[in-house]
């Protein structure tokens, strides 16, 4: 169920996304799924991690957040959200989804 205030696109649109440098995108799964695939775009800031992170981040530009299948970024979505940003993005389906 999507959070109020949370955007929800598909990986087709990520890709679109992707060459916007106005927006900040972030990869919520552990090092190790990070490491074995990524996308180049995308900063790794492990779930766990995040509470402690979200001063690193801009609060006025829009976050992108995308995990393996969807429920991590959900999940950092709502935090982010509650922590006062302005524009959340989770991409659906995440990485899972993603066909380069």
């Amino acid at each position: 169920m999507p959070a109020k205030g949370i955007k929800q696109i598909s990986t087709e649109d990520l890709k679109k996304e992707l060459k916007n440098n106005n927006k900040q995108f972030i990869d919520v799964r552990t090092p190790g799924e990070y490491k074995a695939n990524h996308i180049r775009e995308f900063k790794n800031i492990p779930l766990n991690q995040l509470p402690q992170k979200t001063e690193t981040l801009s609060k006025e530009q829009e976050v992108v957040v995308i995990c393996q299948s969807g429920m991590r970024s959900s999940q950092a979505s709502k935090l982010l959200k509650k922590s006062g940003f302005k524009s959340v993005t989770n991409v659906r389906g995440g990485m899972s989804a993603w066909r380069s």
